[in-house]
């Protein structure tokens, strides 16, 4: 179960920490408490000297709620960490490794400046579920609907390791509503746009928008595919509980009328829902058994030719699987929010998420800069902040990816 649920039930705005977002709070934030040696070992494939990993690498910088600047590049992390410190971004965007320096841009010809190589990365949005979830909307989550994004992550990391045999995967909270996940493996690095599609469409089955009823169309073969049968596992640990518990799917007529639009067979609709309607205060789990028994002797009946014998498993998959913003992977020049970043909208941390913690990562246990700053400021000298848990599972992925340093990385920005 996720940490402190009774505490999250209630439809929560990630926002309690914005207000307190300033160039000065951000100044003291890069100076003091950013994991400047950690953050530059990652994104340089190095421990020590710089490589073109880093120095061709481009990172865009917004200032002045709403001025990017774009194409900044650095020669090491010092100079770097300084520029942080003296721009006080209100936002990092990390981007691609460019066969030149990206600072350079604006005087290189045409088609000499060009992408290279980049992490494979994947975003997941709270808000591509507002067609599934109940309890919130928009930019507000809580701990009912987070669940969602716990069940993306368990499906993805699964598929990536064991099916793609990626191993050095990176789990960001965005800050807000989603998180997003780093594949650093050098061969996911390397895939130019077209392999990150290939990626991509292997991992999409839900397609469509609001107005499309059937969001999974899988051939009946689909059901052994070895990820289909996974993905349905894990989706299954969570379906009662979730969907049809603390979300209840199908309580109202507006919201049994979604799935039942998505079944093929108008006769079966019409039936479920006029009995549903004579007693709506049934539980949905009821409901839901009623429907999938209904089906089942119909196809029995009829056959699989109309999408009956494959309906439970296509709505497992169309109210839990994740949901994935394929613009972020395909395009090897996409920009995403950096790790360690403040989100602008909250004032939390990017925090990573390791593996072993999805189910009781709790998105608002991510400290904002305002908490962090006034624990630097109460606290006694050589305290830990509550960053300090996040940056050391940021280390142990460091230290996984990359063979250990000479020198072990100063831990100032761990301690105050």
């Amino acid at each position: 179960m996720l940490a402190g649920d009774d505490a999250l039930d209630t439809a929560m705005e990630v926002d309690d920490g914005s207000g307190e977002i300033s160039p000065a709070t951000l100044g003291q934030y890069y100076q003091r408490l950013f994991p400047h040696e950690l953050y530059y070992r990652w994104l340089n494939y190095n421990a020590a000297a710089p490589t073109t990993e880093f120095t061709h690498r481009e990172f865009s910088f917004t200032i002045n709620d709403g001025i990017y600047l774009r194409y900044q590049s650095f020669r090491d992390g010092g100079e770097f960490q300084r520029e942080l410190q003296r721009v006080a971004p209100s936002k990092i965007d990390i981007g691609a490794i460019f066969t030149a320096q990206p600072k350079h841009a604006k005087s290189l010809q045409p088609g000499v400046f060009r992408p290279v190589s980049k992490e494979l990365v994947f975003d997941i949005d709270m808000t591509d579920y507002d067609d599934v979830r109940t309890c919130c909307t928009g930019g507000t989550i809580c701990g009912k609907c987070w669940k969602f994004v716990v069940v993306a992550m368990r499906v993805v990391d699964r598929a990536l390791r064991e099916d793609f045999g990626f191993e050095r995967l990176l789990w960001v909270y965005s800050g807000r509503r989603g998180v997003h996940c780093w594949v650093c493996d050098e061969r996911a690095r390397r895939l130019d746009d077209a392999g990150r599609r290939a990626v991509a469409g292997y991992l999409g089955m839900v397609r469509g928008g609001a107005e499309q009823s059937k969001k999974v169309s899988l051939s009946q073969r689909s059901s052994a595919h070895p990820h289909v049968v996974r993905s349905l596992e894990i989706i299954e640990e969570y379906f009662e509980d979730v969907l049809l518990g603390e979300q209840e799917i199908l309580l109202t007529p507006d919201r049994w009328a979604k799935v039942l639009a998505a079944l093929p067979d108008e006769e079966l609709r019409r039936t479920l829902d006029a009995q549903w309607s004579r007693h709506p205060d049934r539980p949905s789990a009821d409901k839901w058994s009623e429907m999938i028994d209904a089906v089942d002797k119909r196809a029995a009946r009829r056959g699989a030719k109309f999408g009956l014998a494959t309906f439970e498993r296509d709505m497992l998959l169309q109210l839990a699987y994740p949901r994935l913003d394929e613009n972020v992977t395909t395009h090897l020049n996409h920009l995403l929010k950096s790790p360690f970043c403040i989100h602008p909208k909250t004032g939390r941390v990017c925090t990573p998420i390791a593996a072993d913690q999805f189910d009781s990562f709790d998105p608002f246990s991510a400290p904002t800069l305002g908490q962090l700053l006034r624990e630097i400021n109460q606290a006694a000298a050589g305290s830990a902040t509550s960053l300090a848990p996040f940056v050391d599972t940021f280390d142990r992925f460091v230290a996984a990816l990359l063979p250990a340093p000479d020198v072990k990385p100063s831990q100032h920005s761990l301690e105050f």
